[in-house]
């Protein structure tokens, strides 16, 4: 039975509250226990999703996980997406594996250049959101203002759930529109306790202001939010724990099931007999102890058994999956059955790619997995050139996992490392050191971007004559044009009609 999965992923700028959100709906899911349980004492916080080396230094999310919870009946599965702006590329991929979204917002700052870019990622999709503004119990901007700024930026009609009582020192908690009762602060923490307070008692002003919004916005409706037209509205304070109930409710109650999924001229629906599904991330060494790696499978279709074979799309040959992993971020069992919209984790030893279509009869194909034109290249520096062969291995499975792009140029030894922002870099330097033990440096490129080259063999092959200095090959083998700037990418276009010059690849 599918309709009782809820995949669905959180964006939001950095310091939005988002990791503490994550740790909130996980306790609500019984996953957890207790509050702070995934917080690392005397490190900055971070819930469990944070597990690479890096991120705990800089206390950030750059990898995304998933952890999957129940909660009275419905299966959750949260995919954490990194909220760093330079990781726009695996974030996207993300994405493309989840049905709906919560879109954090910070109360004081409203929304900051990153939650907008993660928004439009998902627009491109449809994938329905709903809106949570956070950090209510500090001081913030005007309710209405921030509603408002929602509706403008983003182009989407909005339906508050509910209004804050107060912000800040006058913060007296969240009236819930649905129930008509407050959850009020308590306790040494004034932390929402579980209690509803059902005598509202108002203040005068914020009795208005909430009469105004229920008769100013529009009702919830449905469609238009699955639609991606309309998005709920909900306030509260993660830290606190207000508002987190109505939330994950809210997901439970109004989030689309798995929905289709498109596949080159068709949509394959979650109905469909044929178990199905394809690769959005491939992980290597979530456990350092047993240098492994794990392809994560979006489920599309059919009920999945263990043991069952499937064929990959980039191999042509079944593969029987054996050991499936179900997540709880780090933590992860053995899943004897799988529905659409689970996320599985494949062990597997480089067969697997992210952009695969698993099947029973290899006669599909999903679509929608790209990858994008680096904006960084880079050259590798090795310390130790004894260690070519190793560094050979580390750069083909970080590319493998979305982390950088790797072009082999036609003239010249050195590879070219691509990737889409700064922070990638770091990444790869640290992971390179950490996880394969190679020292190595990177260097200025004598380009600036990167170009798909596509047409006829007979225009590829003529132009590859002439401009051999300037190409690459990806890992597949396909061309790459090389430019020092973007007026050569116009100059070559202009130049070449019959090519196609590309800033995006599908996978």
């Amino acid at each position: 039975m599918t309709s009782n999965r809820r995949t669905f992923a959180i964006i939001s700028h950095p310091d939005a509250g988002k990791t503490t959100l994550t740790e909130k709906l996980l306790l609500q899911g019984g996953a957890i226990h207790l509050a702070g349980e995934v917080k690392a004492r005397g490190q900055a916080r971070r819930a469990r999703s944070d597990w690479m080396k890096i991120e705990q230094q800089r206390g950030i999310s750059v990898t995304s996980s998933v952890m999957t919870f129940e909660r009275n009946g419905v299966t959750f599965n949260l995919l954490d997406t990194p909220g760093h702006e330079d990781f726009s590329e695996d974030t996207y991929r993300t994405l493309t594996a989840v049905d709906s979204a919560i879109m954090v917002i910070d109360a004081a700052k409203g929304i900051e250049p990153q939650t907008r870019k993660l928004f439009e990622v998902c627009r491109l999709r449809s994938v329905p959101i709903i809106t949570f503004i956070n950090k209510v119990d500090r001081e913030g901007r005007p309710t209405f203002e921030l509603l408002d700024e929602v509706a403008d930026m983003l182009a989407l009609d909005v339906s508050p759930q509910g209004w804050p009582v107060g912000m800040g020192g006058q913060f007296q908690g969240v009236l819930d529109f649905a129930s008509n009762t407050v959850s009020r602060p308590e306790g040494p923490s004034r932390e929402f306790l579980g209690k509803r307070d059902e005598n509202l008692d108002l203040p005068e002003d914020i009795a208005e202001e909430a009469e105004l919004a229920q008769v100013g916005y529009p009702e919830f409706d449905l469609e238009a939010y699955r639609n991606g037209d309309l998005t709920p509205v909900y306030f509260g304070s993660a830290l606190k724990n207000f508002g987190v109930t109505e939330l994950i409710e809210a997901i439970a109650e109004i989030a689309p099931p798995p929905r289709p999924q498109p596949a080159g001229e068709e949509e394959i629906t979650p109905e469909r007999d044929e178990v199905s599904g394809f690769i959005f991330k491939v992980q290597a060494n979530m456990d350092p102890q047993h240098r492994d790696r794990i392809a994560f499978m979006r489920m599309v279709s059919g009920t999945f058994k263990r043991g069952m074979k499937l064929t990959p799309s980039g191999l042509g040959k079944p593969i029987a999956i054996h050991s499936p992993i179900m997540f709880f971020a780090q933590d992860r069992e053995i899943a004897d059955t799988a529905e659409a919209g689970d996320i599985i984790g494949i062990p597997n030893h480089g067969t697997l790619r992210v952009g695969d279509t698993l099947s029973e009869k290899n006669q599909i194909r999903f679509t929608g997995l790209p990858n994008f034109a680096p904006e960084i290249l880079r050259r590798v520096q090795l310390r130790d050139p004894t260690k070519t062969k190793q560094l050979r291995k580390a750069l083909d499975d970080l590319s493998e996992e979305g982390v950088i792009q790797v072009f082999y140029p036609e003239i010249g030894a050195q590879w070219i490392i691509g990737v889409v922002g700064q922070l990638q870099l770091e990444v790869l330097i640290a992971r390179l050191e950490a996880e394969y033990k190679v020292e190595a440096g990177l260097e200025a490129s004598p380009f600036s971007t990167a170009r798909w080259i596509s047409g006829s063999a007979e225009d590829v092959q003529t132009f590859e004559q002439f401009n051999r200095a300037n190409l690459a090959k990806d890992r597949e083998g396909d061309w790459v044009f090389m430019a020092k700037s973007p007026w050569d990418v116009n100059y070559q276009q202009e130049k070449n009609p019959s090519l196609t010059f590309s800033a995006t690849k599908e996978r």
